[in-house]
């Protein structure tokens, strides 16, 4: 109880944070915001032309299918990349001023939830240009964005803790990162992975969660609601697995800056 207690004694502190995450991902930008929208929109673009190529008889529209997928990925890649880098980037004020150390990666999940929930818009304006429309499912969007988010935090208080003594661990994630891309169903249908293969791909939580974004927005069909409450409850035991790592590893935090 007392990671809720700390949060809501610095609850500006955290809120200021947050808005320095969001404002500092587009300082001195020309564009500011706008980027929120065209960093998806651009990867869209290179991964509408390239993989229709590849997969001849992919689903269509083809780019629809492959934005509830992508964007989606790309809020969790995100999330888990400067969540690594969070702690030796606010080095300085971590040796010199006290405050509880959860902030800073709560602040960057939560600016990355922000971010996410304007690059939604990008979805509805893709399902409705395309004549897929929106479906009466997509109240289930905010469940499946709830559990993206404490799955998302578990990780980042891991992450951004054991980097802090680990500094090559922020590069082994980007690897990482880059191999899970193709072992979650974003540019493919989940039906055409080999049987031998849909085993492991359930190990993958962000395949379920992923698959639920386009269940909802995509087949406009009721998402599993059991996996994604089997997920839900394993995401919280990660959540908080991931603040006892946290908690332990911060008593060294300052030594090492």
């Amino acid at each position: 109880m007392n990671v809720f207690k700390n949060i809501y004694q610095y609850r500006e502190l955290l809120k200021t944070n947050i808005k320095k995450e969001i404002r500092g991902r587009y300082k001195n930008s020309f564009l500011g915001i706008l980027w929120s929208f065209l960093n998806p929109l651009l990867q869209l673009a290179v991964y509408a032309v390239i993989f229709p190529l590849i997969l001849k008889d992919g689903p269509q529209p083809y780019v629809v299918f492959l934005c509830t997928g992508l964007i989606p990925w790309t809020f969790f890649t995100t999330t888990v990349s400067q969540a690594a880098f969070t702690m030796i980037a606010n080095g300085n004020i971590v040796k010199k001023v006290y405050f509880p150390r959860e902030i800073l990666p709560i602040a960057v999940v939560t600016s990355n939830t922000i971010n996410f929930l304007i690059s939604t818009v990008i979805i509805l304006a893709f399902v409705i240009f395309y004549g897929v429309g929106i479906s009466k499912y997509i109240i289930f969007y905010p469940f499946i964005l709830l559990i993206q988010y404490i799955l998302s935090l578990g990780i980042s208080f891991i992450v951004s803790s054991i980097t802090v003594y680990l500094r090559d661990l922020e590069h082994l994630i980007a690897i990482a990162l880059q191999v899970a891309f193709y072992a979650t169903p974003i540019v493919y249908v989940l039906d055409s992975i080999p049987p031998e293969f849909k085993g492991i791909m359930a190990l993958n939580p962000m395949a379920h969660i992923i698959t639920a974004y386009r269940n909802i927005f995509y087949n406009q069909t009721m998402p599993d609601l059991k996996i994604l409450g089997i997920i839900l409850v394993l995401s919280i035991i990660l959540c908080i697995v991931g603040y006892l790592i946290f908690n332990k590893l911060q008593k060294g935090f300052a030594e090492e800056f």
